[in-house]
């Protein structure tokens, strides 16, 4: 499958929720790497996943968020690289059948790039061109790079993709709402400089996950779209996370999220999910809402 084609087609692109969250449901210890299931319990990792594909959606995700050696040596998992990037894909596409597209998900490194920390651009490059050649054996369709928060490090990773995969990217930064009462980044990077950046630097798509919930992410998509020169991907939380005796529990309900969809649409958004917090059902009513908007998308 094609995503351009299916966009085209369809004119909005659902995508899956939360994955960590569901883990977290399924017994996913606190601190533990979710990557690790993937090998140790690919039956639950695959079950998020198909879950996902029942909700209705266009594009699933993959177990891979940590999936660079810098991250999965912190987990003793850092000889596995290979194995771990390349399974996951598969589980997912186990999943996802002919109803789905597969998009390999991919996040920081969890390490500062210099001046700021230890690493080097060339550092930072080698781990991504490492897990996006292991993502690209299972050939999912496409990448997406999601939760960034420093502009270089980003571009880094969509330069290590372009340098070993001919796959679509997906380029997605956090943004929250700064004191100054704009919308930045923790680094400091404004949705403007992101979409205009990224664009540049070759992405298919421009987006944005994670962060607070679907109202501000409205917002967030209106400056992105100004700048950016390519589709936009927004996934929301379900809201901002709360602590009630000792779980973390996310308000946004199902109904709240789906309201908001044809205003997310409306704002420039051409694929839309949901991130931290969101279950299928969320997914399931995003779906329903972002079909009924999809006639009225520009």
């Amino acid at each position: 499958m094609n995503w351009k084609t299916e966009l085209a087609a369809r004119k909005v692109l659902v995508a899956d929720g939360g994955w960590g969250t569901e883990f977290a449901k399924l017994g996913l210890p606190p601190g533990e790497a979710p990557e690790r299931w993937t090998l140790d319990r690919p039956s639950e990792v695959r079950g998020v996943a198909a879950a996902y594909v029942r909700a209705g959606v266009d594009i699933v995700l993959t177990n891979t968020f940590g999936g660079t050696r810098l991250k999965l040596e912190k987990s003793g998992l850092g000889a596995r690289v290979a194995e771990i990037n390349r399974r996951a894909v598969e589980l997912s596409r186990e999943a996802a059948g002919t109803q789905a597209m597969v998009f390999a998900s991919i996040g920081p490194t969890g390490e500062f790039m210099a001046p700021l920390g230890a690493l080097s651009e060339g550092e930072v490059i080698a781990a991504f061109k490492e897990q996006i050649a292991s993502l690209a054996l299972a050939a999912p369709d496409g990448l997406v790079l999601e939760t960034f928060t420093d502009l270089g490090e980003i571009r880094a990773a969509l330069r290590a993709a372009r340098e070993v995969s001919a796959l679509p990217v997906a380029a997605c930064m956090t943004f929250d709402k700064a004191a100054s009462g704009g919308y930045a980044t923790i680094m400091g990077v404004t949705p403007e400089q992101a979409a205009e950046s990224l664009t540049a630097a070759g992405a298919d798509l421009v987006g944005t996950n994670c962060g607070a919930g679907i109202a501000t992410m409205v917002e967030v998509v209106c400056r992105l779209r100004a700048a950016a020169g390519v589709p936009l991907w927004a996934k929301p939380n379900a809201g901002l996370p709360r602590l009630v005796a000792g779980h973390t529990v996310f308000d946004e309900t199902p109904a709240a999220m789906a309201k908001r969809v044809p205003e997310l649409i409306a704002a420039g958004a051409r694929v839309v999910g949901g991130c931290c917090g969101t279950t299928p059902d969320h997914i399931a009513a995003i779906a329903r809402a972002a079909r009924r908007a999809a006639p009225h998308a520009g």
